[in-house]
């Protein structure tokens, strides 16, 4: 049902001048979406308050709520069509009182990990882009049919989202950088194995994909779990920044529709942090995360790092190690280049990684992992606090070209995850010694000691021979077909 609503919703943006691609469609589906789970929780909360006797405070005043401004219904449940605004009315309540009034609540929050800092923060960086008042007053009716109520309803809803987050990855343009494909972060997940109590980071959070996976990951394995525990799941595990209005919105939705009610995501450039200012108190336990890779920072965000470097994901490495608690795990995606580049910043950061880490295992991805990428990357799992003695590689060989119709899948890392937990050597995996790569350079290239031998260059008489031979058969091909002429 709520599949064929989303259709419908997507339907009426195409309409819109302001929305021209599925990046637009999902920023202006979010916003709505935001408002309508508001309201949901809002009813929620207030039943729980009446089943205990107390009082509920509303967060939004009288009419800025759903059930007034968005539906108005009649004593029957319908909407009510002479309360409802519609055309350039309900734009422009949308526009110059709703989103003004959002806006403040950023202001007035106490601190920013409430739900009113939320609001206040995504209606600051989003826009209405749906000019049209009609289509928004089809829009509002369609989100009206959907529920945030069950926790089956949720997970549909989730899904759902998830794969409208996937269509955008696979839009191109800068729309991969939403989306890490689920089947790998599943095994990141698996691999690092949070447990509960542990904090878990992304300081590149994007659409939160390796928070939600984590959240679903401690539900599945943690069944029989006390409330202390869901409160704790809930207020004190999951930790993200991330530095674009449209990722920030779409990863707290993300998160929302797992159900996390106000996801620790705070919307902020991770990288303009002095690595010197990073106390005890904020390190994390587990890092998840695939920062962007490709991008260039300004002189001024370099300051900040020892390792000085362009690079980006090089930037967020440095962060992402000093951020991480004594003891702690992660599991970061990263370009394969910076494994083997030669300047002086690659070299010092692989150094500066085998020395405060230890880097135990590297997977190889093939090419194609990422659609629409164009760059290979392989996964760096490490824990702090010991110096590298032994590397494990896996290199991740398939017997397909991976794309946008063929994409990775579980069962292809299922052997990857196997032997992980045993750092067993095979056809595809292999196990270095860190004593024995070179010192001065610390290259760990990709280098699979068992991939059998291309076959052997023939000799140029046997080339000659056979080519020989192909020339007399292309005479008599030429010569019967004379003959028919």
């Amino acid at each position: 049902m709520f599949e064929q609503i989303f259709k419908n919703i997507d339907d009426v943006l195409w309409k819109e001048a302001g929305c021209g691609s599925e990046l637009d469609y999902v920023e202006q589906t979010s916003w709505i979406l935001f408002l309508k789970y508001l309201d949901d929780l809002e009813k929620k909360k207030r039943t729980e308050a009446e089943l205990d006797g107390k009082k509920y405070k509303e967060l939004l005043a009288p009419e800025f709520r759903w059930e007034v401004w968005a539906v108005p219904k009649d004593k029957d449940g319908k909407l009510n069509h002479h309360k409802a605004l519609s055309g350039d009315d309900l734009r422009d309540f949308v526009d110059q009182k709703l989103f003004p009034y959002l806006k403040k609540f950023k202001v007035n929050a106490e601190h920013a990990d409430t739900i009113q800092y939320k609001i206040g923060e995504i209606f600051s960086e989003i826009k209405n882009k749906i000019q049209s008042g009609y289509n928004l007053r089809e829009i509002i009716s369609l989100i009206d049919q959907l529920k945030f109520r069950s926790s089956s309803e949720k997970h549909e809803m989730s899904h759902l989202y998830e794969s409208k987050i996937q269509n955008m990855g696979n839009a191109g343009r800068n729309g991969g950088e939403y989306y890490t494909p689920r089947p790998l972060i599943k095994t990141i997940v698996k691999v690092v194995a949070p447990q509960i109590g542990d904090k878990i980071y992304d300081g590149a959070v994007g659409s939160a994909g390796f928070l939600c996976e984590s959240f679903e990951y401690l539900k599945e394995n943690n069944k029989n779990r006390s409330t202390k525990q869901d409160e704790l799941l809930q207020t004190k595990t999951f930790y993200g920044k991330e530095k674009k209005s449209l990722a920030y919105i779409i990863g707290i939705m993300n998160m929302i529709f797992h159900g996390i009610e106000a996801p620790n995501i705070l919307h902020t450039n991770t990288l303009a942090e002095n690595l010197s200012d990073i106390q005890e108190k904020d390190r994390y336990n587990i890092i998840l995360t695939n920062p962007p890779f490709g991008g260039k920072e300004r002189e001024e965000v370099q300051q900040n790092f020892p390792i000085k470097t362009g690079e980006t994901a090089f930037l967020f490495l440095q962060h992402f190690i000093k951020i991480l608690k004594a003891n702690g795990r992660a599991g970061i995606v990263i370009k394969n280049t910076f494994l083997s580049n030669s300047d002086n910043a690659s070299v010092s950061l692989r150094k500066h990684l085998l020395e405060s880490c230890n880097l135990h295992t590297i997977l190889d991805l093939p090419g194609g992992t990422f659609t629409g990428a164009g760059v290979k990357t392989v996964i760096l799992f490490f824990d702090k606090g010991t110096p590298t003695r032994k590397i494990w590689y896996y290199q991740l060989n398939l017997d397909r070209n991976l794309g946008k119709t063929n994409p990775l899948n579980e069962n292809d890392l299922a052997e990857f995850v196997k032997l992980q937990k045993t750092k067993t050597d095979s056809e595809n995996s292999w196990t270095i010694n860190v004593k024995n790569i070179n010192q001065d350079t610390f290259d760990l290239s990709v280098k699979n000691p068992n991939k059998k031998e291309e076959a052997q260059l023939r000799e140029p008489k046997e080339i000659l021979e056979e080519m020989k031979k192909l020339d007399e058969e292309s005479e008599k091909i030429l010569n019967s077909i004379k003959e028919i002429v």
